[in-house]
């Protein structure tokens, strides 16, 4: 089992995105997608969070605002991955050049445009409806969605 972060910084109707790019074996490649990664051993979700931010864009989260529980089972036939899903909107630094990939601010109105996950669509649209929400994406050995379920608390 993995736990994860995964954030979307905003700023005046655009969204910072990260294409990937630059890793060698990255299940990525090639995607278009939010910030983040690995919770460490003793750390929150939080500061996870925060220190995935600064290290692949050099911004720092100033404020959090949890919009999603995410759920990958057995993806990428490995082992299941469940996410915390975050919306940051106040922010403070310089962009640097991520070892990730490519940083991109798009406008919302784009985002959809992108090479991205299917799940990834869909819990975007709604992280944008400000909903809070789980989510289960149920993948294939091709990389396509299978199913999902999701369940919003509003």
């Amino acid at each position: 089992m993995k736990l994860a972060t995964l954030c979307y910084i905003k700023k005046d109707g655009k969204t910072l995105m990260l294409h990937r790019t630059k890793k060698e074996n990255d299940i990525h490649e090639g995607k278009w997608v939010g910030v983040g990664g690995k919770i460490e051993k003793g750390e929150s979700p939080e500061e996870c969070a925060v220190r995935e931010v600064f290290e692949e864009t050099g911004l720092k989260a100033e404020e959090l605002k949890l919009r999603g529980l995410l759920t990958f089972p057995d993806f990428n036939n490995s082992e299941d991955w469940y996410g915390y899903l975050y919306v940051v909107e106040k922010f403070s630094g310089e962009i640097i050049e991520s070892p990730e990939g490519d940083l991109k601010w798009v406008e919302d109105s784009k985002l959809f445009e992108l090479d991205m996950w299917e799940g990834d669509e869909l819990f975007m649209r709604w992280m944008m409806e400000d909903r809070m929400f789980s989510a289960k994406f149920v993948y294939d050995e091709n990389e396509k969605m299978k199913d999902y379920s999701v369940t919003f608390y509003d």
